[in-house]
């Protein structure tokens, strides 16, 4: 189940406030003693995370679907994808939802009473959360999220039963800027930089892709390396967005990569201002990056 970005946060009769984690989606399914982790794109994560396994092999119920994310927390316990995506610190799973315990199916079931089994089901530890409420009001939520430093916060009607894709239902507001944008090549590199300069960057807005702009900041050595190996069997002589397709020193790639980028706003002409680079997706696939019009 997936939340539909809004523009303001609200505050409505019947809604909770939660937290936004930033790190990657999975479900956990546990049956018996057997754990395993899949991605919202279907990837088996569960060699990646062991220490999150055992937890959830230790609970009690028999057979458990959980819906959460997977983590990594900062120093004031606040959740960073570039801390996950380069191994800083613990993997930790923050569950928000129960789908299925005991051989019970509670999807069609109100999510007020989906947290209630959860709290049951999931004990917190060093590795497993529970997902956080910020406040009963929704627009002191949004205040505590953002004096906390939280990449925003998700508010779910109690009513709301578990259905598979976007729903507005579920309602996500972002505090800080951060967001998905598809690698479409990466430009040379000048002075001392190896490798490459910037990477050029896109998303689909109504069904059609968009150049949004360039992020030459955010990369380490060993990070330009590693991406630029990942490209080379990717490039192609033309763009996929005509905007760019002339473009002088650039290397164009097929639209396969996805990338986590932080900026502080859009300019007048729909380019990002002051992108930062923070990590490569590989939850979700180049078609899942649509501009929040969109969405």
């Amino acid at each position: 189940m997936l939340a539909t970005l809004v523009d303001e946060p609200f505050d409505e009769p019947g809604w909770v406030y939660e937290e936004k984690y930033d790190g990657i989606r999975v479900l956990a399914y546990k049956e018996g003693s057997r754990v395993t982790l899949f991605s919202r794109n279907d990837k088996n994560r569960t060699a990646s995370f062991p220490a999150i396994v055992g937890a959830i092999a230790a609970l009690r119920p028999s057979t458990l679907l959980l819906d959460g994310e997977v983590v990594a927390l900062d120093r004031h316990k606040i959740s960073r994808f570039q801390l996950l995506q380069r191994g800083v610190g613990r993997a930790r799973y923050a569950v928000f939802d129960c789908l299925y315990t005991n051989g019970r199916d509670l999807r069609r079931e109100p999510l007020l009473d989906r947290r209630l089994e959860l709290e049951r089901s999931v004990y917190e530890s060093d590795v497993l959360i529970l997902s956080r409420r910020l406040s009963a009001n929704g627009l002191q939520a949004f205040r505590v999220a953002k004096r906390r430093g939280y990449e925003g916060l998700v508010a779910k009607r109690l009513a709301s039963v578990y259905v598979e894709g976007r729903s507005r239902e579920w309602l996500k507001v972002k505090v800080h800027q951060e967001d998905e944008f598809i690698v479409l090549g990466y430009t040379a590199p000048a002075g001392s930089r190896k490798y490459f300069g910037a990477l050029l960057l896109g998303a689909y807005k109504n069904r059609k892709l968009r150049y949004v702009g360039k992020v030459g900041t955010g990369f380490t050595r060993n990070i330009l390396a590693s991406l630029y190996r990942k490209f080379q069997p990717l490039k192609r002589k033309h763009s996929t967005v005509e905007e760019i397709d002339g473009l002088q020193r650039a290397t164009f790639l097929s639209t396969r990569f996805v990338a986590q980028i932080s900026y502080t706003e859009w300019t007048q002409d729909r380019k990002l201002r002051h992108p930062v680079f923070l990590g490569l997706r590989d939850d979700k696939g180049p078609k899942d990056v649509v501009l929040s019009g969109d969405r």
